[in-house]
């Protein structure tokens, strides 16, 4: 399994980026894929995840509060890519992003869930994400 970020880079508060996440080598049929962000001195922190698989919890999203309403995550028609659509950026939201993959069918859409690092497998390298004027 391989994921590789894309679309990191310098933009001004209240800016846009979207970020991308290709994979390959994907032989599961039920997975997740989560975008977490680490910042400077803190810890990593999940914000988004969808569900791919072959039921109706097919495409459930989660949102952390902290981006809920500016961040939109996505995928491709094939689900080969992921996308994070990010706007109204704050200088809060600088970090390393990353996106990954938990192979054991996450319950996304699960009231209670959130993303835990520790059962996400595989990893992208990250990308650069800096906010600021």
């Amino acid at each position: 399994v391989q994921l590789v970020e894309s679309g990191g880079g310098l933009v001004q508060p209240g800016g846009s980026l979207r970020l991308s996440c290709a994979t390959s080598g994907i032989d599961f049929d039920d997975y997740g894929i989560g975008w977490f962000r680490q910042a400077i001195g803190k810890e990593r922190e999940g914000i988004s995840a969808i569900a791919i698989s072959n039921d109706e919890y097919d495409g459930d999203i989660y949102y952390a509060d902290s981006v809920k309403g500016r961040f939109t995550i996505s995928t491709d028609n094939a689900k080969k890519s992921v996308y994070l659509d990010m706007k109204s950026l704050k200088p809060e939201d600088t970090a390393v992003y990353y996106c990954a993959l938990d192979p054991e069918g996450p319950e996304i859409g699960s009231l209670y869930y959130t993303p835990d690092p520790r059962e996400y497998r595989y990893w992208g390298q990250g990308t650069q994400v800096t906010v600021s004027s």
